[in-house]
């Protein structure tokens, strides 16, 4: 089994797949109006209008309403992706913390509430587990 994906069903597909681009630096590869991915090493962040979701399993998803799943995307400095990223509005959840286990971390949300956690391994036992950026 090989992780490939997360996608985001929302009610507003141009607004946060502008987030995420903005974000990730990658631009969106586009399938058709509704569906977009934004392909990163490792995975990939799909995101489709919910009336796409709904066509084939009405009910089984609902935008904006995510209180349980953390997305995560290691990046070089946290803390000059929060001086980056807060410039454009994006709310702070979490500012730049080390955290017990080795990762400086700070949460962030999207536009539809999704967290978003921009980490570095920074102690040695850290940096073992992921290896550099």
């Amino acid at each position: 089994m090989k992780f490939a994906s997360i996608r985001m069903p929302t009610s507003d597909v141009l607004r946060l797949v502008g987030f995420w681009e903005k974000l990730t630096g990658v631009a969106a590869q586009w399938t058709n109006e509704e569906f977009a991915e934004i392909v990163l090493p490792g995975a990939t962040v799909a995101i489709s209008s919910s009336r796409l979701t709904d066509a084939f399993a009405a009910g089984s998803v609902e935008p904006s309403s995510n209180r349980t799943v953390m997305l995560e995307l290691m990046v070089d400095d946290v803390d000059a992706e929060r001086d980056r990223v807060t410039g454009s509005g994006v709310a702070v959840l979490m500012e730049p913390t080390t955290l017990p286990w080795g990762n400086r971390s700070m949460l962030i949300s999207d536009p539809d509430g999704n967290v978003v956690n921009l980490f570095s391994p920074v102690t040695p036992d850290a940096i073992a587990r992921f290896g550099s950026r």
